[in-house]
């Protein structure tokens, strides 16, 4: 039996108004909201210390907390997609997510997504919460994750991403020229005027992203990224809060005044990637079994490659 779920928050501003369903699931980013309306309805989640239902609405300050024991996901079913996996044990399993793979389902990808894969790969994931999902790439961000093959591994690996322990790199390459390296510290919520989109909010939970260059061209930074936080969308916000969004970005990229500038080539270049110019390269933890600290890398995938291979070529 897993370790029981204690946690609490306060709702925000950003939250105010919002169906109790709809604010847990911004604030308990760990748990689906399918999960967290059953909890809810058991009790196990309570709106100012009392029982609540999932469509009632909360207010700025209320005291949302979670008292649980976790439970596999049951409503998924396997499917054959190819993974990639870069280290398996009986713990832990490192995957090179590819571009277009969502990680779970939800609205919109009630399959075909990493969680249907990882139940084909190993049945067994099945008596794991989220079959052993302890984190999330976007569907269209590359690069390396771990997943729980065991209840101790799961909330060992949780704690660990809880106490921002757990050392997440990425590669990518935004809009303009940015500074030799920065830091951004500012908080994130869902954007008050677009509810598909996060934002840059002050009642927002608090984010932070440190960059650095790698190397600068004629319109374009490539960039190392290291999270500090790991909010939805976290670079993409604070990269595009900067005024460097990311290119390809489809959601918070460069708008027609910026794009139009850039040579031929290198705006074919970037629409030929398709997606958010976004890598999770290396990621760094102690083992939940061993205690030892494993780094695991993901190489950058061809599409990368090749729009830095362009805006190589483009260079004066």
């Amino acid at each position: 039996m897993p370790d029981p779920i204690s946690l609490a928050h306060r709702v925000g501003d950003a939250q105010a108004g919002l169906r109790l369903d709809q604010a847990a699931a911004e604030l308990f980013t760990d748990y689906s909201r399918a999960r967290l309306q059953a909890w809810i309805r058991d009790g196990s989640l309570t709106l100012e210390g009392r029982p609540a239902q999932p469509k009632q609405r909360v207010s700025g300050g209320d005291l949302l907390r979670l008292r649980a024991v976790p439970e596999p996901d049951g409503e998924a079913l396997p499917q054959a997609i190819d993974l990639d996996v870069l280290f398996a044990d009986a713990d832990i399993l490192v995957l090179n997510k590819p571009a277009g793979l969502v990680v779970h389902p939800a609205a919109g990808n009630p399959d075909g997504t990493l969680l249907n894969g990882l139940l084909h790969f190993d049945s067994a994931l099945a008596e794991l919460p989220r079959a052993g999902i302890v984190h999330r790439l976007d569907k269209d961000t590359t690069g390396v994750m771990v997943v729980a093959r065991s209840l101790r591994a799961h909330t060992r690996l949780v704690r660990q991403l809880q106490a921002r322990s757990v050392r997440r790199i990425y590669e990518a390459v935004a809009c303009g020229p940015t500074p030799a390296e920065g830091r951004v510290d500012k908080p994130i919520a869902r954007d008050p005027r677009n509810r598909q989109r996060m934002a840059v909010v002050a009642s927002g939970r608090a984010a932070v992203t440190r960059f650095r260059l790698l190397h600068a061209y004629a319109h374009f930074s490539h960039l190392e990224v290291a999270l500090e936080t790991g909010r939805t969308h976290q670079i993409r916000v604070h990269m595009q809060h900067l005024g460097f969004p990311l290119a390809g970005d489809p959601k918070y990229g460069p708008d027609r005044s910026l794009t139009r500038r850039w040579p031929d080539a290198v705006a074919a270049a970037v629409q030929a990637l398709g997606r958010q110019a976004l890598h999770a390269r290396r990621l760094t933890l102690k083992h939940p079994a061993s205690g030892e600290i494993c780094d695991f890398e993901a190489p950058l995938p061809d599409d990368f490659r090749g729009l830095l291979a362009a805006l190589q070529r483009a260079e004066p």
